[in-house]
């Protein structure tokens, strides 16, 4: 009931065709709320919907949207002009792993635009009407990466930085409007996304815990990371040196990308890993 309460009647959901995207929708279905969910896979997202609103008999709308797109959000609009968006998930988003200079610059593009400039903008559009009414909250889906610089995977642990940031300044804010902000910063998390970047998972966290832990501490906390191990890890970020942790996070990306090299592909979810 305090989700419904302090938030709704909507979420609005992006990267929400599998992973952690879709698992944010189910658990927000089951708290009550009416959902609009975004991905690029449309078949996707219909199946999971027509799953949802027979299950917990709420209503979901789906929208088709590339948020790599300079003009992605049009769609998103035009189908929540009439409804009131009182929680934001920040989730979408894909990783490149390998040598920086071996990925095509499209891609690389691509990935700046969905992991940076798509919550950008989101976030711009529907805080404003949140400040406004004075409640509302919005979460970015950032990372463990985003605490420390990680070769092979260059952008995007420096996208997630971004948004760790951006969601801890935010919330700074708004807070005083009503408006709750959190970075949820998984580590390795159980989804398609690391065959799909090119790398192995290891000790993969399943996506229900990794979800749960971000509704919970929504409102209470700037940041969260999920898993005893991502944690500590954080917690020893705080006393090596910025070079020696880049140098440990190098090593350890080196075993977990493919020989044949990264894949460069992207999907509509998030999924992070430890570094």
């Amino acid at each position: 009931m305090f989700l419904t309460e302090r938030y709704g009647p909507w979420a609005l959901v992006t990267g929400a065709s599998s992973g952690i995207g879709a698992e944010f929708a189910r658990q927000l279905a089951r708290a009550g709320l009416n959902l609009v969910l975004v991905a690029r896979r449309k078949a996707r997202l219909d199946q999971l919907a027509e799953q949802i609103e027979e299950q917990h008999r709420i209503q979901v709308r789906t929208v088709r949207a590339d948020l790599s797109r300079p003009d992605f959000i049009a769609d998103i609009l035009s189908v929540t002009q009439a409804i009131e968006i009182g929680l934001l998930v920040n989730n979408a988003g894909f990783g490149l792993a390998g040598n920086f200079l071996d990925h095509d610059m499209d891609e690389e593009l691509a990935l700046l635009d969905v992991n940076c400039r798509a919550p950008l903008i989101l976030t711009h559009a529907f805080g404003r009407k949140m400040v406004r009414r004075e409640r509302g909250g919005i979460v970015f889906v950032s990372s463990v990466s985003g605490y420390i610089a990680t070769p092979l995977e260059a952008s995007y642990a420096a996208s997630k930085a971004y948004e760790l940031f951006l969601a801890e300044s935010l919330r700074y804010e708004l807070r005083k409007h009503g408006v709750d902000v959190l970075a949820l910063c998984p580590g390795v998390t159980n989804t398609e996304f690391h065959e799909l970047a090119g790398m192995r998972s290891v000790a993969a966290m399943p996506v229900e815990p990794v979800v749960a832990a971000a509704l919970e501490k929504l409102g209470k906390r700037s940041a969260v990371v999920t898993g005893w191990h991502n944690r500590m890890l954080v917690f020893c970020l705080k006393f090596a040196p910025r070079w020696a942790a880049t140098v440990q996070a190098g090593r350890v990306i080196e075993g977990l990308v493919f020989k044949n090299g990264a894949s460069g592909n992207r999907a509509d979810r998030h999924v992070d890993r430890a570094p």
